[in-house]
């Protein structure tokens, strides 16, 4: 398949500080222990995905969608002969970054900093995570990544221009990354639409019916799903029409990469890097089921009441804690308020929320909200 595009992790251009070798385990294999064993990392256990818990105990949470992420993407790496561990390093860090409360978290934090000329991006967060905020080694700060993987988290959903983020000027600007990160964004399409999928169906917000109506392909998979398996359940059949979803966008990953990398004619990392557009693609069929999917969920699920109420809520909470903390950064921990001593309250402040897990939000809300009464 694409095994000349692979990255050689040979020809990684290190750590920022430099560390030998490790007799039994690559540099990739290392970063994705290394994310596996952090704190931010655990905590996406316990925030949310998409869809509470008060609803039911099987939703998924941001920790449960990453392992997902990092199934489908590893696939494709495999099938297509890039190199996997680099692939799951970044599948794992891909979302360790995110603020409790999924995009109404960060959509708040975002409106939050706005009010003081700056911005919460969690892409620039996680990476601020893996090189300050990760506490675990004795010689240096952070968890002291590969370039590779931190390039591929700073640029897994976008490319960017040299001067356009400052802050990312070091990770080869104007420059695609390598095949494994580019596979991550659709990876993550992939896991989201289709566990939003599920979860919706569970949560009582959608059906078949109501899928098969919008999304012409997965009609015809629940057409044979019924046909083949008539004595089912409408649940069984559902998750069987939902495997080959999955299966049918994982596959036409995979055959659109490899496609778009032939037409591409690149041979080389480099030549991968100076490709015009990135090369990991969807088939058309693949493509335009995808985009079915998503605008499917959008009208269906994420719009409903019920999100957009909790979505309220939570961007309100989110809102006022940033300001009682803003006004009275004592009311923070120590670390983070001796921190206010040395950086902007404000970046302080959406640093310590955005580390929050949901619960530990709602607990300390509740406690500081009490105490600022009596202020």
């Amino acid at each position: 398949m694409l095994a000349t595009l692979r990255f050689p992790v040979a020809r990684s251009l290190g750590r920022r500080y430099p560390e030998p070798d490790h007799p039994y385990r690559n540099a990739f294999q290392r970063d994705r222990d290394r994310v596996v064993h952090a704190r931010a990392f655990r905590r996406l256990e316990a925030k949310t995905q998409v869809f509470t818990p008060g609803l039911s105990d099987h939703f998924r949470t941001r920790l449960t969608h990453t392992i997902e992420v990092s199934q489908i993407a590893r696939t494709a790496a495999s099938c297509l002969q890039l190199d996997e561990d680099l692939t799951e390093a970044l599948a794992l860090a891909h979302d360790i970054g995110h603020p409790p409360f999924a995009h109404a978290g960060e959509s708040e934090l975002d409106r939050q900093m706005r009010r003081f000329g700056d911005r919460f991006d969690h892409n620039l967060h996680a990476l601020r995570i893996v090189e300050t905020f990760e506490q675990r080694y004795a010689r240096f700060p952070g968890l002291n990544l590969t370039f590779e993987v931190r390039e591929g988290m700073a640029k897994h959903s976008r490319d960017f221009q040299p001067g356009e983020i400052p802050a990312l000027d070091e990770y080869l600007p104007g420059l695609r990354p390598p095949l494994e990160a580019q596979l991550i964004d659709l990876a993550d399409e992939i896991a989201y639409n289709t566990a939003d999928l599920d979860d919706a169906y569970s949560a009582g917000l959608l059906s078949a019916a109501q899928v098969a109506g919008a999304v012409p392909q997965y009609a015809a998979i629940l057409e044979a799903v019924e046909t083949q398996f008539p004595g089912a359940s409408s649940r069984e059949q559902f998750q069987e029409a939902l495997r080959r979803l999955i299966d049918l966008l994982v596959s036409g990953l995979i055959e659109g990469t490899a496609r778009a990398a032939s037409e591409s004619g690149a041979g080389s990392v480099e030549e991968v890097r100076a490709h015009a557009a990135r090369i990991a693609t969807f088939t058309e069929t693949a493509q335009e089921t995808n985009r079915q999917l998503k605008q499917f969920l959008h009208s269906h699920v994420y719009s409903s009441p019920a999100l957009v109420e909790e979505r309220r809520r939570a961007s309100a909470a989110i809102a006022g804690l940033f300001q009682i903390f803003v006004e009275h950064p004592e009311q923070m921990p120590e670390n983070y308020r001796a921190e206010t001593e040395h950086r902007p309250p404000h970046r302080v402040v959406c640093d310590y929320i955005a580390g929050m897990t949901d619960a530990y939000f709602q607990r300390t809300y509740a406690a500081v909200a009490q105490r600022s009464q009596t202020l």
